[in-house]
């Protein structure tokens, strides 16, 4: 029997393979979808950065038409649909919202919740590794303090000295939107930026802002390269408190290329954990303003976008020019070659450290293996082709080639 037999052919989307016709997929998951498509029939916003999702208060009608849903797949992930069990937590459920307006996930469903959350994250290449996400339950957290070392123990668990691991962490829910629990990083470590008089800038361009916003409300950076940003947090609606991260619990390997000598005379470092803490988790009706979370990094994260996009380190003709490269010409093709070069180094750096990171190639490979792994769980993977594409050598990897549908499931982190 052919997959297309299997699912009814007038809802199934056919996502061609055009390397391998035999591994094309058919998806049939998309007609669950809850949250619609931020284009419209007139344009598609496809490739916008951050994309609003619906993160108004939710009235209680909307609270408990998402919680119901969400029990719906709790259960079902735990073959007890409509049992005695799913029945009486739906009625606990009702009567929560109907008292307060909302009302509060068990831990088991928290953690179902978040690991369904990054299995339904349309941007993520990594999420085959979905089911061993572990869930940091922070709910009962009052203080920026407390904030702050919670975060500090997700840093250190999940840094493992260089063995990374995946981990979210939980603040409270949103209430009534005036007592909002936020991390203001956009990831929990990252590098200052430091606008210079004559328009230049030290460090990491990309944090400008949030480096000047640190400086107003107290921050003082040594003004280096490399200086790492304090954590900005608020509790329960209160104006944000700065905390510095301990210097030993930031892991960062210096980059050096296993034949270009040079290489380490540029000074080039990047930290080991990327943990992205500035989205919303928004799980059965409920929307937690504060949940950071991490994965570990694919290496043209590193070698192609932080250290050689022109908006960011802008390193591309330096390292062309070290090599000894024909810069005045494209035809030269320098900036490929130049590329390869610096991912080869931050691959040969990490590796060399002992720190997890995945080549572009490798983690292509293992997304696919994911989308046919949930074509045959749950009849279809959401995916946005745009992102799920790497950087570098995009039609040298099999994701390029696969037609992907992209779609929005619940659980789901959002951007704010």
């Amino acid at each position: 029997m052919s997959l297309l037999s299997a699912v009814n052919p007038r809802k199934a989307i056919c996502m061609k393979n055009h390397e391998d016709r035999d591994k094309d997929l058919y998806d049939t998951l998309h007609v669950n979808v809850e949250k619609p498509a931020p284009c419209s029939s007139q344009v598609c916003l496809g490739s916008i950065m951050a994309q609003q999702g619906k993160t108004e208060i939710r009235t209680p009608d909307e609270v408990l038409q998402q919680a119901e849903d969400f029990l719906k797949q709790y259960f079902t992930s735990i073959r007890r649909s409509q049992s005695p069990a799913h029945l009486s937590r739906w009625e606990q459920v009702q009567k929560e919202v109907a008292t307060s307006g909302t009302y509060q996930l068990t831990e088991t469903e928290l953690i179902y919740g978040a690991k369904l959350a990054w299995r339904n994250s349309v941007r993520c290449i990594g999420r085959i590794q979905w089911s061993k996400l572990q869930v940091f339950d922070c709910r009962y957290v009052t203080t920026t303090s407390g904030m702050f070392e919670a975060l500090c123990n997700h840093i250190k668990y999940s840094t493992n000295k260089g063995n990374i691991r995946s981990a979210i962490t939980i603040f409270p829910q949103r209430t009534d939107g005036k007592h909002d629990y936020r991390v203001w990083n956009p990831q929990l470590i990252s590098y200052a930026g430091y606008r210079q008089a004559d328009g230049s800038i030290i460090g990491d361009p990309a944090n400008v802002e949030f480096t000047e916003l640190c400086q107003k409300i107290g921050w003082k950076g040594q003004g280096t390269r490399w200086d790492i940003l304090p954590l900005v947090l608020s509790a329960n609606g209160h104006d944000p408190d700065y905390f510095d991260i301990p210097r030993d619990y930031v892991l960062e390997v210096p980059l050096s290329h296993p034949t270009l000598n040079w290489f380490k005379t540029l000074d080039l470092k990047w930290y080991a954990l990327p943990a992205v803490s500035n989205m919303m988790f928004d799980c059965g009706g409920l929307q937690f303003t504060g949940a950071p979370f991490n994965g570990w990094y694919m290496s043209t994260e590193i070698g192609c976008r932080d250290l050689c996009d022109p908006q960011r380190l802008n390193m591309l003709e330096t390292i062309a020019l070290n090599m000894g490269l024909d810069v005045r010409t494209p035809v030269t093709l320098w900036k490929d070659k130049a590329m390869v070069e610096c991912n080869i180094a931050v691959l040969h750096s990490f590796q060399e450290m002992g720190v997890t990171i995945v080549d572009h190639h490798t983690a292509s490979e293992s997304f696919m293996k994911h989308l046919e792994n949930e074509v045959r769980l749950r009849n279809g993977c959401p995916a946005d082709w745009v992102w799920i594409v790497p950087p570098l050598s995009g039609s040298a990897t099999p994701v390029f080639h696969q037609e992907m549908a992209l779609y929005y499931l619940k659980p789901s982190y959002e951007y704010q």
